[in-house]
């Protein structure tokens, strides 16, 4: 397995190291990576403490790892790691979470399918003391009956 990681050589000091992870697989996203990154910066910067983004282009054929190193040329927080060929949605978080620097990491589609507006909440929750924080849909509008059901 080839893996190239582009940024990820930067080191943290203690007083520096983000308090936040968000690990995001990348697959194919090239329409979602700039609104992804608006609203994931927007994001950051409402939260308590440093963030990272570690975004894991999972063999994309598009053009998503030229977006991601855009972002990146752009904005450091936004590290990527680019794989050879699609490994699939376990390895790529697999790879986030191995290259996190975070004390609390969050998990994120970046197709946007889940607001990450409400990792504020989440975070919120975290710092009252929970261990782990986790969000649940209540309904998805867009799916078909049979698919809720089943």
């Amino acid at each position: 397995m080839a893996l190239h990681i582009r940024s990820m050589t930067q080191t943290y000091d203690t007083a520096q190291n983000p308090v936040y992870s968000f690990i995001i697989p990348v697959y194919n996203e090239q329409e979602s990576l700039g609104e992804l990154h608006r609203r994931l910066s927007a994001l950051m910067g409402g939260l308590d403490g440093g963030a990272e983004a570690v975004l894991v282009d999972d063999g994309s054929r598009d053009a998503s790892y030229a977006l991601l190193l855009e972002l990146n040329a752009i904005d450091p927080r936004f590290k990527v790691v680019h794989f050879s060929r699609n490994f699939g949605k376990e390895v790529a978080v697999s790879a986030g979470l191995d290259l996190a620097t975070g004390d609390a990491v969050v998990l994120l589609d970046a197709d946007l399918q889940d607001p990450p507006e409400l990792v504020l909440e989440m975070a919120k929750r975290w710092r009252e003391g929970y261990d782990m924080v986790y969000a649940k849909r209540d309904r998805r509008l867009d799916e078909t009956w049979f698919k809720r059901v089943s």
